[in-house]
């Protein structure tokens, strides 16, 4: 099933909150399982850049929202949202960065295959940045990489989180401690060496979910491999910034992508 990887199975039309955005959810191959997601599309005509949303939680934490699909879409792109494996009627089992870093990659693969499609950026959001450097580190074609309060270092929130620890362990199989390897191999700050493609990390100074440290290792990595990456930190911001604010990153944002669209 592996070179099916990325191919769209079944499509279902979903309400949309805005009327020039079509909304799908999408079932395709992920390393032999069916994985679900959603598709945002402008209905205008014409070719636009994919954009690879990956969002951050796990399980019903943290689910892909379609006003926030739409949102991005209605900034002139396809938008593809990865529900992640064993979610929400899709097959396996999500696992924090492990396997289900699969249903990214296959994702990529979808996006790229749109006849629309002409690159594909990748975004992350909070646990998803990982999962967005892991994609880019995969497929150098990638346009552009946004992290937004993204996560880096999966020891460092393994240190941090308190309240997600019981989760980690059972999922990922133990402590940081007692399997270095499991964590090593979820943190991408140990391959961007294989990076090609500019990042962009926005971060929120005040974060308690994912704290900056995790924005300034990142940074400190891509500056010393002499690697393409724009920081935009927010003093007096937490993980989420407020309404107004969110729709004007969102719109730089994009701007910044598309302004990296030719690779």
């Amino acid at each position: 099933m592996k070179d099916y990887c990325g191919k769209i199975i079944d499509i279902n039309r979903f309400p949309s909150p805005n009327p020039t955005i079509q909304l799908t959810v999408v079932t395709y191959i992920s390393k032999g399982l069916k994985v679900k997601g959603m598709l945002a599309e402008p209905k205008i005509a014409g070719s636009y850049d994919g954009f690879l949303y990956l969002r951050g939680g796990i399980k019903n934490v943290g689910k892909v929202r379609p006003a926030r699909i739409a949102q991005f879409a209605a900034e002139g792109f396809v938008v593809f949202a990865p529900y992640y494996r064993g979610n929400q009627g899709g097959q396996g089992n999500e696992d924090f960065a492990g396997a289900d870093r699969e249903d990214a990659f296959a994702a990529f693969l979808l996006l790229k295959s749109l006849p629309r499609v002409q690159v594909v950026h990748i975004f992350g959001f909070s646990r998803g940045g990982v999962m967005a450097l892991l994609t880019g580190i995969q497929y150098p074609e990638s346009a552009s990489i946004v992290s937004w309060g993204g996560v880096s270092d999966m020891s460092l929130t393994y240190s941090e989180r308190k309240d997600l620890r019981r989760m980690m362990k059972r999922v990922i199989g133990g402590t940081p401690e007692k399997y270095p390897e499991r964590y090593h191999v979820r943190t991408p700050l140990n391959v961007l060496e294989k990076l090609t493609a500019p990042v962009l990390i926005i971060h929120g100074v005040m974060d308690d979910n994912v704290s900056v440290e995790h924005a300034h290792r990142l940074e400190r990595r891509l500056k010393h491999l002499e690697k393409p990456v724009d920081c935009w930190y927010f003093e007096d911001f937490t993980h989420y910034f407020p309404p107004a604010v969110n729709r004007k990153v969102v719109e730089d944002l994009t701007k910044w992508m598309k302004s990296h669209s030719k690779r």
